[in-house]
């Protein structure tokens, strides 16, 4: 091989002296799993090093960096100290991630080490979403995600790498190819044999090249980021290398290949061939590895001193600060103006949109058309197509990118139409949004919000009637909002469009052409603040989404026997406002509870445990729950009104609970 053909002696001197940090820096962590210092799984780098840092080397720290659980090179290639390194995979409050992620979950995002996933696929859609925000912004960056052979049989790659071809987005896809995929070989997996072949198929630049070989990688690393920061969009690189280590430290590794394979590939290590390529200089290569094993000891000698976290933090960061308070009123007075749900909610986004320029809609049909429901009529001939875009139909593809997005600098909104179409992201949301600001230690915030109609009625049958606001509540590091009129769904959609915490916001399909009082100025209600729809004095109904009008109609009658009720509208279920439903009770001391949604493990359940534990003494009936069919939904009207509460059904309940 001939380097002066290639890069500079000095450039080949600094490309070998971050792959030596890495080998130096993962042999060490090898022998301190046996040790016993690390806690859990260690995936090491070894044999792989030419990758990451012949990619990295063109990167700055604006450049995001995703990626899969094989991520240690990818760190410290990035500029991550190897002591940050080593103190995470020791589990000290000086590790990269505080502690919390070990050797799967690296995240600096102060270097644009965006974080590493311990599922396979995501890092392919959040750089998705870098590169995305790289346009909303005009910032030059480049996404970049590195992901193994196993990823490109996963429906991420074609989501991503389809994505980033229809928008033209600056990504670097890089596929490690190692051959395997933990123990499953590539060639069993693939009905295709190469990787990078495939970038034809998305219209986009592909290469194969030999992963062992720092130079060629740097060299077409180097090209795929210049294209992308001219504006000529992604690449994908298929980089052929190999792992001379086990999946992970500790596993038996030749159950599924052979000592002679490995031995084979040891050969062709990356740091000896790039020594063999520039021949004169033993003496800089000697030095660079003596400087990097006294770096690495001490490194290690850090991380061993290091402290432990505090378990009293071991709960912070699921949640960020609330955004500041408005400089308006947070609920203004009263307005004469009536207005649609629909109609409110809109005024809320387009205001946010006129003084946020980071904040973009995604989604099928939200362009020129508005919007299945019109929630984005007429956006688009004010914002244009980067900032209402509408979307392929790949929902896990589309929030992936959101999640990416949210992590680099812009405020993503993903309009799902129907909200049951959100479950084919259910992984992203919950493995990778949610967690996000928790497992940077709050260092990424995650200001995206998830929206779209749900509910029972219109004979929309089973896939477009859901609600799950209980599935989405149990999970940690969600804000869950259902409001039940269009004056509330306009100040909560406000502060949503304001939270750092990521928003699902449900709309019940029967409440969108509802009208009520709405000012046209902007205003916003903070989450976690019931409302009280009706007062009363006799039993007390908490009521969510469309179920509130059942409960004034129910009210409504039993008001004319002398029987008064009151209502309880929590507007969120997560956060879920207790002390004012235990006020209620405490003047009641009668609780009905009443879901759309079906029974078990449902809110109704969480909210008769909090009042019955703190507010047992104020109770004089048992708590009663009226909720919907346990079954899916189903089309025919007089099946669909058989599964759903209604006025009867609430005023029956009633009736019995008064009569306890």
């Amino acid at each position: 091989m001939n380097l002066s053909h290639r890069v500079s002696q000095d450039v080949g001197l600094l490309l070998y002296r971050t792959m030596q940090i890495i080998r130096k820096t993962e042999e060490e962590l090898a022998r301190s799993h046996q040790r016993g210092l690390i806690h859990g799984a260690c995936h090491t780098y070894v044999g792989q090093e030419a990758i990451a840092t012949g990619v990295c080397a063109h990167l700055n720290s604006d450049d995001p960096v995703f990626s899969t659980h094989r991520g240690h090179g990818h760190a410290l290639a990035k500029g991550m100290p190897p002591r940050e390194l080593m103190a995470e995979l020791f589990g000290r409050s000086t590790g990269c991630s505080r502690g919390r992620g070990g050797s799967m979950h690296l995240f600096s995002p102060e270097i644009g080490m965006m974080g590493t996933s311990g599922i396979v696929g995501p890092c392919i859609l959040q750089a998705c979403g870098g590169g995305y925000s790289s346009k909303i912004l005009k910032n030059g960056s480049v996404g970049v995600a590195f992901f193994g052979d196993g990823a490109v049989n996963n429906g991420a790659f074609h989501e991503g790498l389809n994505m980033a071809s229809i928008w033209k987005l600056p990504v670097l896809f890089v596929c490690e190819n190692n051959q395997y995929a933990t123990e499953v070989p590539f060639d069993y997996a693939s009905g295709i044999p190469d990787v990078g072949r495939r970038a034809a198929n998305y219209g986009m630049a592909g290469f194969e090249v030999d992963g062992n070989d720092v130079l060629e990688v740097y060299r077409v690393a180097g090209e795929a980021i210049a294209r992308a920061r001219a504006g000529g969009g992604p690449t994908l690189i298929e980089c052929k290398t190999y792992r001379t280590r086990a999946h992970a430290e500790g596993m038996g590794d030749f159950t599924y290949r052979t000592r002679e394979e490995v031995a084979a590939w040891k050969e062709r290590c990356p740091l000896l061939r790039l020594r063999s390529a520039i021949p004169d200089s033993a003496t800089a290569f000697d030095g660079i590895d003596e400087e990097v094993s006294e770096l690495v000891k001490q490194a290690r000698e850090f991380a061993e001193s290091s402290p432990e976290p505090d378990g009293s933090s071991a709960t912070q960061h699921v949640y960020s600060k609330d955004a500041e308070p408005s400089s308006r009123k947070s609920e203004p007075p009263k307005s004469s103006r009536v207005t649609t749900f629909v109609t409110a909610t809109r005024e809320a986004l387009e205001h946010a949109m006129a003084n946020d320029p980071t904040i973009f809609v995604m989604g099928e049909g939200i362009g020129v058309r508005g919007g299945n429901f019109t929630t984005t009529l007429g956006l688009y001939g004010k914002y244009g197509p980067e900032r209402l875009c509408d979307t392929p139909i790949c929902e896990r593809g589309f929030v992936g990118l959101a999640c990416g997005a949210a992590m680099t600098g812009t405020r993503p909104v993903i309009d799902f139409m129907f909200i049951d179409f959100i479950h084919d992201a259910f992984g992203e949301i919950v493995n990778q949004i949610a967690k996000i600001q928790y497992m940077s230690s709050g260092r990424l915030k995650m200001p995206l919000l998830l929206r779209g109609c749900g509910g029972v009625g219109h004979s929309a049958a089973t896939h477009h009637s859901g609600m799950y606001h209980s599935i989405y509540s149990h999970i940690p590091g969600l804000r869950v909002v259902v409001p039940s009129n269009p004056y509330d769904a306009k100040g909560l959609m406000a502060h949503a469009l304001r939270s750092n915490d990521p928003v699902l916001f449900l709309e019940h399909r029967e409440l969108m052409q509802s009208k009520c009082e709405v000012p046209e100025e902007h205003y916003e209600i903070p989450f976690g603040q019931a409302r009280i729809a009706r007062s009363g004095t006799d039993a007390t109904i908490v009521a969510i989404a469309l179920m509130v009008e059942h409960a004034k109609q129910a009210a409504e009658q039993l008001q004319g026997e002398g029987i008064s009720i009151e209502i309880i509208d929590p507007r969120t279920v997560s956060p879920l406002d207790i002390p004012t439903i235990l006020q209620s009770v405490a003047k009641t001391g009668r609780l009905l509870i009443v879901d759309e949604a079906f029974g078990p493990c449902g809110l109704a359940s969480e909210i008769a445990a909090h009042i019955a534990d703190a507010g047992f003494d104020d109770l004089d009936a048992p708590i009663k729950r009226l909720h919907g069919a346990f079954a899916p939904t189903p089309y025919a009207p007089p099946l669909e009104r058989m599964v759903t509460p209604n006025v009867a059904q609430i005023v029956q309940s009633l009736r019995d609970l008064l009569e306890e």
